[in-house]
């Protein structure tokens, strides 16, 4: 896995190399840095604070940033956006260098926290921020919080459209047929179309607004739900509340999971949640593992209600060599790589940089994460 992850990020650094300077002769008259943050912005759908960093109290260009393990081959890239500062792997940091870190790069530990008294600013490597918001340091030092939001949406959603086409086509049937070598043509599954079918997207954010472009123009008729409000784009049809959950959950023929992790959002998905689903219903889930109660669902799908599912986050994960779900023949099981794109993990490096370079000149950074909601 760290092999995997780290070809795709070293790949990843030259095309957000080349993502960054793709701008280069938009306008003239813009500086080259504002023309590339412009294109990037437009790009992602990405949304920059009203604050400047640099009129946060304790602010300054950082001297020193700390890195983890996992961001290692983006330090160059990284270097590029700070050339003053002293870019340090956190496994090698000693007490007196965490001390006195600015910032921190995919850093969040309690332990970490707690030693560096002089952090201003995280930027989390992913979109899902719990293990961070979690830590109660965030809250009682105001620290600034960013992710990345809006940088995996697209290859997720094709992820999801996947599995959504693999359970309504019963790919996984005749992939085994052929494996045997049997044209199964008279006994098999029916086969179901996308279009005309009804997909409620839960967490209409950057990845479910993802989703709901594709279903959309796959011809199926889009519902979501999404805490900040009713507000959508025009082809989701109804955007409800959080607790309309169940009302529009009993319309659904697929819902898909794209919410974040919060107490609110924690074990949403359980037997009340199942039971209210029409007959012949299928479950995706891309979101958080825990936003599922395995036990209701494992139920569910045993006892042919829900007529399939596709999970690509789990509770907890690696997913146990014993889980019940393995032996699901109505399951596809993919072990968290829907964002496991060389594009999704260009968009990802671009933004690390560019918000970087942000904060280095003090200005507004991209998705500034709320602590208090968790997203």
């Amino acid at each position: 896995m760290l092999i995997r992850s780290r070809v795709l990020m070293a790949a990843a650094t030259l095309s957000a190399c080349a993502l960054l300077a793709a701008a280069d002769g938009v306008s003239a008259q813009q500086p080259t840095a504002e023309a590339n943050s412009s294109q990037l912005i437009e790009k992602l759908g990405l949304h920059v604070a009203a604050q400047p960093a640099r009129e946060r109290p304790g602010w300054r260009p950082p001297r020193i940033v700390l890195v983890s393990e996992q961001l290692h081959d983006e330090l160059p890239l990284l270097q590029q956006a700070a050339p003053h500062a002293r870019l340090i792997n956190i496994a090698a940091a000693t007490p007196r260098e965490i001390a006195a870190a600015d910032v921190a790069f995919g850093v969040c530990s309690a332990e970490v926290l707690a030693q560096a008294k002089q952090l201003q600013w995280i930027q989390w490597p992913a979109a899902g921020v719990e293990r961070c918001v979690q830590q109660p340091l965030m809250r009682e030092r105001h620290l600034l919080l960013t992710n990345l939001q809006r940088t995996m949406g697209p290859s997720m959603a094709e992820h999801v459209l996947g599995m959504m086409l693999m359970l309504s086509r019963h790919l996984d049937y005749f992939l085994k047929e052929q494996q045997q070598g049997r044209w199964t043509q008279d006994n098999a599954p029916p086969l179901a179309d996308l279009e005309g079918k009804t997909v409620l997207v839960v967490g209409l954010g950057g990845i479910g607004t993802e989703v709901a472009r594709r279903a959309h123009a796959f011809g199926m008729r889009v519902t979501a739900t999404r805490a900040s409000g009713r507000t959508g784009p025009d082809y989701v049809s109804y955007v409800g509340l959080p607790d309309e959950l169940l009302k529009l959950a009993k319309d659904a023929d697929f819902v898909v999971n794209c919410a974040p992790l919060t107490p609110q959002t924690t074990g949403i998905f359980n037997r009340e949640f199942f039971a209210s689903l029409k007959p012949g219903a299928y479950f995706i889930s891309v979101g958080r593992g825990r936003s599922t109660v395995t036990a209701d669902l494992v139920a569910a799908l045993n006892s042919g209600k829900l007529a399939g599912a596709g999970l690509d986050v789990f509770d907890p994960e690696p997913l146990p060599s014993d889980s019940p779900l393995w032996h699901l023949p109505n399951l596809i099981i993919t072990p968290h790589v829907s964002a496991d794109t060389p594009l999704a993990e260009e968009q990802r490096v671009a933004v690390l940089r560019e918000n970087l370079r942000r904060y280095v000149a003090g200005e507004p950074l991209l998705s500034v994460v709320d602590v208090e909601r968790g997203y």
